[in-house]
């Protein structure tokens, strides 16, 4: 009845209780030992743990990319989770009236809207300086953060919920943190990248 060449490429063999992708996933979860080093199954666990931290209120998670890179370049991401497709760029912009240099992230549709290139408050023109794709930046420079980087598909549940509900890019942080309270800070006026 089963094809004989086949009998060798099998590991394992499991009960499920479901039929259809039910089922799939429940054999994946019981054969999940024997195939750890499968990455299918490290990003499942991966993103697992992630949202662990969220369902338990631990503050030990950041998603977004301003959160996220605030929280990087604080030195609290343990493991940095980017979504293997994402599809946003980092931008070095020079405002050509005062010669401040700015990090801008533009999706496609934000970079299709020209006000992002001018300055909100004096409409100066912001001059591009350097364009690269933000996973490009992030697999050159995530070791001066000191942390691990991950790329996630959006094949799993979990990778999908992750890319759609939480925008592709997040962090797993060694520490508790409230970025909320940051973002106070800074538009107070009280703690900025430019006060010394």
């Amino acid at each position: 009845m089963f094809d004989p060449r086949l009998q060798a490429k099998i590991l394992n063999v499991v009960d499920v209780s479901y039929g259809g992708e039910n089922g799939f996933n429940q054999a994946i979860e019981l054969s999940a030992e024997l195939l750890s080093n499968v990455k299918f199954i490290q990003e499942k666990r991966l993103i697992g743990k992630y949202f662990e931290e969220i369902s338990q209120d631990t503050g030990k998670y950041v998603f977004g990319v301003d959160d996220t890179l605030k929280a990087l370049e604080m030195g609290a991401v343990e493991i940095l989770i980017v979504w293997e497709n994402l599809d946003i760029n980092r931008y070095v912009l020079k405002d050509s009236s005062t010669g401040e240099i700015l990090i801008k992230h533009f999706n496609k549709e934000q970079e299709g809207n020209q006000s992002n290139f001018r300055d909100a408050v004096t409409s100066a023109e912001l001059e591009v300086q350097e364009k690269m794709p933000l996973l490009e930046w992030f697999a050159n420079e995530y070791k001066k953060f000191g942390c691990s980087l991950e790329f996630v598909t959006n094949k799993s549940q979990e990778g999908s919920q992750f890319c759609r509900g939480f925008g592709g890019i997040g962090g797993i942080l060694r520490y508790q943190l409230d970025i909320r309270s940051f973002d106070e800070l800074s538009d107070d006026g009280e703690v900025g990248e430019d006060s010394d």
